[in-house]
């Protein structure tokens, strides 16, 4: 690593990070002090068991939970300084989403979902096109833009979902058990597109995970228990 690599900025930096629900008046502690720092252009998943804490910090740090002690720092921008409407211009404009559910449009085609993040930023109708069409076409997907998510494999609805997720060009990729309903077969394609954009386009990609495949995918595991980072490959690196 070199000294401006060492001296730069992380994309995400979590320091005791902290989340408390209640059940029946008991607090439950999701998430435990969790610090964690990902540098520009790592693949890292969170792994671990159900109930861990890996798709909690997860949503934490895409600004979709709160926390309630500690700081969180995306692209530089401190979360805990932030208010609801922030939150949302900062997910909107630095974070892109890829969920297990796909979480696609039904009565839109694959090219207007894609587009459909740009038109919240305020893209022109053009351009929001085009971006959409060169969105599809990296992932293979270029001749099925005008197909409904209906007329869609899992594997080509989880693509979409990733095409609208990287048309912005965020700074950080989310994607939260992205593989859990897919096969095999369709498991491998999907996690050598995530790790050609992270190899080619140097995309930064965080992955919650309980599969030892999308693990293997990735350059480090950061494996987590009771809320805690049990375990982090960068540490014996």
């Amino acid at each position: 690593m070199t000294d401006s690599q060492t001296q730069s900025t992380p994309v995400v930096r979590c320091q005791n990070v902290q989340r408390v629900y209640q059940q029946e008046s008991v607090p439950v502690y999701a998430l435990r002090g969790a610090s964690l720092a990902i540098e520009a252009g790592e693949f890292v998943s969170l792994a671990g068991p159900s109930g861990s804490g890996k798709s909690t910090l997860l949503n934490v740090i895409g600004g979709l939970d709160g926390f309630d002690a500690g700081e969180i720092t995306v692209g530089g921008t401190n979360l805990g300084a932030l208010n609801a409407a922030e939150l949302s211009e900062m997910r909107l404009n630095k974070v892109g989403f890829v969920f297990q559910a796909y979480n696609l449009i039904p009565v839109l085609s694959a090219r207007e979902n894609v587009e459909f993040i740009l038109q919240l930023q305020g893209v022109p109708g053009q351009e929001r096109q085009e971006r959409a069409n060169i969105a599809l076409q990296s992932l293979g997907l270029g001749d099925l833009g005008d197909r409904r998510p209906g007329e869609l494999s899992g594997g080509q609805q989880q693509r979409v979902a990733i095409a609208r997720a990287i048309v912005t060009d965020p700074v950080l990729l989310l994607a939260d058990e992205p593989t859990a309903n897919l096969d095999s077969k369709t498991t491998t394609e999907l996690l050598e597109v995530l790790r050609q954009l992270n190899q080619q386009q140097g995309m930064t990609i965080v992955t919650a995970t309980h599969d030892p495949i999308v693990m293997g995918y990735t350059s480090r595991q950061v494996v987590m228990m009771d809320g805690e980072i049990h375990q982090d490959s960068a540490s014996a690196a």
